[in-house]
């Protein structure tokens, strides 16, 4: 073990520091970028060509690097477990949770056995990232002076975040310090905040104007998260759609015969197991059936930065079968099964951008490698789908899956995976369209959703949401959808969750006016105007905004009466709100909020897209907000009150604005004929350069709900080019 700690010591050093380019790899980099052409629409997207996939992914690294290195580093620094030689002492945990499950040196293993396809895809995600670095010696890394081929492997899943950032580093790091008060938290402070997630719609032939299929791709991420690319090779690859920064393939997106949208998933892929410890001298051991076995050591130095210089904090992680220890609870250590497969996710990831057809797609599916998406499907042949999640382990449905586990008992191993066939799906439904929201997979096509009996509880404990009900409204009250009604039913304003808190607090009002209560008279015009209300939302929609922070502060309210083993979801916890707050606190809070917005803003009437605000001043990952500087309204909302389009907004320090940072971000529209058609839109712009015609050029759109067209075919770039290159040059 000692070998490998130094192993691994030796590497970050030389990942850090940066070995100097050799003029033999230089020499090799120029020589391939003379084969790979960008070209900068007038949008700033790059479209990259190259003779080999290897080709596109060089050149895909070069352009993300020109828009915005500072997020591909971030990335990275992130996913390989190093965010302490960057943010010091207080990132220790963070690190110790990535080498949990995935380190340097099972990195390098899994390159070394890749097939030659998936190394050579490596490598060159390495090369362009190193040649953009060699080529732009101006830019100063916050840590990574050199990449290497091996660590878009350190994810657990084939994309950026995974599935172990639901792992709780306070539990870790109330385990790993011996602090067993914070061993068992549940994050509770994750519940108000803004909820992620994204929305996928496909619309078969029999419900399209053109009786081509169509699909809408809307994930809801922070902003400038992914960027939007093409890449072409003269060896049949030819995506376009959103890339994580980083990564080199298309996440999120569609080729010239199908498209593929996901959205995240609650399907269970990850189970807590309690296990029963057993001390023998020095060693841990774990009960298991009638026997013990061995608790698996390994120790760990992790290097942090403190006042200049690199120290050192070494940790012993222990491990069953089951996985890493991440806690205690009850003097029980607990363990995390979760996928851990990087070879299998990040070929997904990648071969699903080259699938043909619905067929050619479920067999790449076959990997069993997403566990964190469902995944909204259309092709050209006029085939649509939906897979609720994709890696889904085999349990004993005798047991409660949502809740930990005896490890001690056989049974509640798992027993393998699932096949593609057997989880909760829709093939070309009857009704002819497709909605998920991030909830659950019943009521994704209405009348032609799954059954829900039919399926094991743990495939699908998701909840319903507003998002889904609205959705489920607006495609069903049409018979017939184009890209700009598909545009439009993306748009839909309608707010559901205040169907039902919006009469429940005329209601209060009622009551406490009978009350005789003079103090709040004026409240009486505010409740007018929220019950003539229609419940959308608009950028001059005094309603809106009266609405919104009334909600805010209800939920805030509300939030502490929730008894601690009590999970509710959107819906539920809104009939909480409705149920456990009197008509007094309803009322009461409503005139807080028009004090507030007459504090604030000189008038309570003020519309909602003057609080509202979408501004983009640096570019840099984490922004700053001004009230005196130049912004745009936003009309859409939090996705809590069932925006479909989703702008989750807050206040900053010195301002009395809100500023959206997660929402809405790639949206696309497209549209299977004969010729691909397709329109798009991102936050901001293609480049986080404040001195780059594309930092906002895209925002106006974006604010307004609207697309621009998007270039797929050579001949259409070739009318609406900004410039064309080869990286380097």
């Amino acid at each position: 073990m000692r070998f490998y700690v130094y192993l691994f010591s030796l590497l970050c050093g030389l990942t850090a520091h940066g070995q100097p380019f050799r003029n033999q790899e230089i020499a090799r980099w120029q020589q391939r970028a003379k084969q790979i052409t960008i070209t900068r629409d007038t949008w700033g997207v790059p479209h990259i060509y190259g003779k080999t996939d290897a080709d596109v992914v060089f050149g895909v690294l070069y352009t993300q690097c020109e828009d915005d290195f500072a997020r591909v580093e971030d990335n990275y620094i992130d996913a390989i477990g190093r965010l302490a030689e960057v943010q010091g002492e207080s990132a220790l945990y963070h690190d110790l949770r990535a080498r949990m499950f995935m380190d340097t040196t099972q990195a390098i293993a899994i390159y070394r056995k890749s097939p030659p396809w998936m190394k050579q895809l490596l490598d060159a995600f390495a090369d362009g990232t190193n040649f953009y670095l060699h080529t732009h010696p101006n830019v100063k890394p916050k840590l990574l002076r050199r990449f290497q081929p091996w660590m878009p492997l350190m994810f657990s899943e084939g994309s950026i975040g995974g599935n172990i950032s639901a792992v709780s580093l306070e539990r870790i790091k109330g385990f790993y310090t011996q602090d067993r008060s914070t061993s068992w938290v549940d994050d509770f402070d994750k519940r108000d905040r803004e909820p992620v997630g994204s929305n996928g719609f496909a619309i078969a032939p029999s419900k399209s104007a053109t009786k081509h299929a169509l699909l809408l791709i809307n994930p809801h991420t922070s902003f400038y998260f992914r960027s939007e690319v093409q890449m072409v090779s003269n060896a049949g690859l030819n995506a376009y759609g959103a890339v994580t920064w980083g990564q080199f393939f298309i996440y999120q997106g569609f080729n010239e015969h199908c498209g593929w949208m996901h959205t995240s998933s609650a399907a269970d892929v990850m189970d807590d197991y309690l296990e029963t410890i057993v001390k023998k001298g020095n060693t841990f051991y774990y009960k298991h059936g009638s026997g013990l076995k061995p608790v698996q050591v390994q120790k760990v130095s992790l290097p942090y930065v403190k006042a200049g210089s690199i120290l050192h904090k070494d940790f012993t992680i222990y491990r069953t079968h089951h996985g890493p220890v991440i806690g205690e609870k009850d003097g029980k250590w607990i363990t995390v099964s979760m996928m851990n497969d990087p070879l299998n996710a990040l070929s997904q990831s990648y071969l699903r951008t080259k699938a043909t057809n619905y067929a050619s797609y479920k067999q790449v599916m076959k990997l069993n490698g997403n566990a964190s998406n469902n995944t909204v499907f259309a092709d050209s042949k006029g085939n649509i789908a939906y897979w609720h999640g994709n890696f889904m382990p085999k349990r004993n449905p005798k047991f409660d899956w949502s809740q930990p586990l005896d490890g001690s008992n056989p049974e509640t191993d798992w027993k393998g995976l699932h096949s593609i066939d057997e989880i909760v799906q829709v093939y070309n439904p009857a009704s002819g369209w497709i909605q998920n929201c991030n909830a659950t997979p019943f009521t994704v096509s209405g009348k032609s959703s799954p059954v829900k009996n039919q399926y094991p509880a743990y495939m699908a404990p998701d909840a319903e949401n507003y998002r889904g009900i609205n959705a489920v409204r607006v495609l069903s009250r049409r018979s017939s959808f184009s890209l700009d009604t598909l545009i439009a039913a993306a748009n839909d304003p309608h707010l559901a969750g205040f169907d039902d808190l919006i009469p429940a607090l005329v209601k209060a009002y009622q009551t406490v006016a009978g009350e005789g209560q003079a103090q709040l008279k004026d409240v009486g015009e505010a409740i007018d105007t929220l019950r003539s209300w229609n419940m959308s939302y608009g950028t001059r929609s005094v309603a809106t905004a009266l609405a919104v922070l009334w909600g805010e502060r209800m939920q805030r309210l509300a939030r502490p009466r929730v008894p601690a083993t009590q999970r509710l979801d959107n819906l539920s916890f809104t009939t909480f709100i409705i149920n456990n707050t009197s008509p007094q606190e309803k009322v009461t809070t409503l005139k807080d909020v028009l004090d507030e917005m007459t504090r604030d803003f000189g008038t309570w009437k003020t519309p909602w897209g003057d609080i509202n605000r979408f501004q983009r001043l640096t570019g840099n990952i984490e922004e700053t907000y001004d009230d005196q500087k130049a912004s745009l309204p936003v009309g859409f909302t939090s996705s809590v009150w069932g925006s479909l389009a989703a702008y989750g907004a807050r206040t900053y320090p010195g301002t009395k604005k809100r500023y959206g940072t997660v929402g809405n971000s790639f949206v696309a529209v497209v549209e299977f004929g004969k010729r691909v058609k397709a329109r798009s839109v991102v936050t901001g712009g293609a480049s986080s350069n404040p001195n780059s015609p594309h930092f906002t050029d895209q925002a106006p759109l974006f604010c307004a709900g609207k697309f621009k067209d998007v270039w797929f075919y050579p001949e259409d770039v070739k009318q609406h080019v900004e410039k064309t290159y080869h990286p380097g040059e």
